[in-house]
């Protein structure tokens, strides 16, 4: 076993220690189809959550997005993101001639599995903000691959914004029905319908 390998297996154990991190799969199964996880974001916690919560077999497949600017700022968390996770790194900071989604489009014609946060940047006000067009350019240019909602529940306790410490709470990802993006759909609007789609898979206790 290779030390990335081992990483991810410890890195997977702490998590479930230190979450539970139970993945409950209400509108499909975990099926090993190319798909595009789409969640809230309240934690720099929430991609290693559902990388936990999802079965062995798809994480080798399933490739989180990452701040460049971020998570390539030291040795350890550019290894770690890169050999351990396979992330796909996003820049925060581009010129007019760079397309932000290239590295996602690339990842996708590979054949793998993406997660992503169309709100673009963390909230701690439980109520998802607007979600940013780049699902919806994803969904247009890859009308096959699933687009599977997700709530992530619990984990701005875990990690709340400005903390880099996590506490021991029970948190859960709910998986909801895939999405598909419809004939001519207006792009505010399926925006708005995925919006819709990851509160409707949140518990009701959330």
């Amino acid at each position: 076993m290779s030390a990335a390998d081992l990483m991810g297996l410890l890195l997977s154990l702490l998590a479930r220690l230190i979450t539970g991190a139970q993945g409950h799969w209400k509108g499909c199964p975990p099926t090993a189809e190319q798909r595009i996880y789409f969640a809230n974001h309240q934690s720099h916690f929430d991609w290693i959550l559902i990388w936990a919560a999802l079965p062995k077999d798809l994480r080798s497949k399933t490739r989180p997005i990452a701040a460049k600017d971020y998570w390539t700022s030291s040795p350890f968390k550019h290894w770690l993101t890169r050999e351990v996770f396979n992330a796909v790194y996003v820049s925060r900071t581009r010129t007019t001639d760079q397309d932000p989604l290239e590295p996602l489009v690339e990842a996708l014609k590979q054949g793998d599995s993406l997660v992503i946060f169309p709100e673009g940047t963390r909230s701690n006000k439980g109520q998802p903000q607007a979600f940013k067009s780049g699902l919806f350019h994803l969904a247009e240019q890859f009308p096959q691959v699933q687009l599977v909602p997700a709530w992530i529940d619990n984990v701005q306790r875990v990690m709340p914004k400005g903390e880099v410490v996590p506490v021991p709470i029970l948190c859960t990802v709910t998986f909801g029905a895939p999405l598909q993006l419809g004939l001519e759909e207006d792009k505010r609007a399926f925006l708005d319908r995925a919006r819709e789609a990851v509160l409707a898979v949140r518990p009701r206790t959330a």
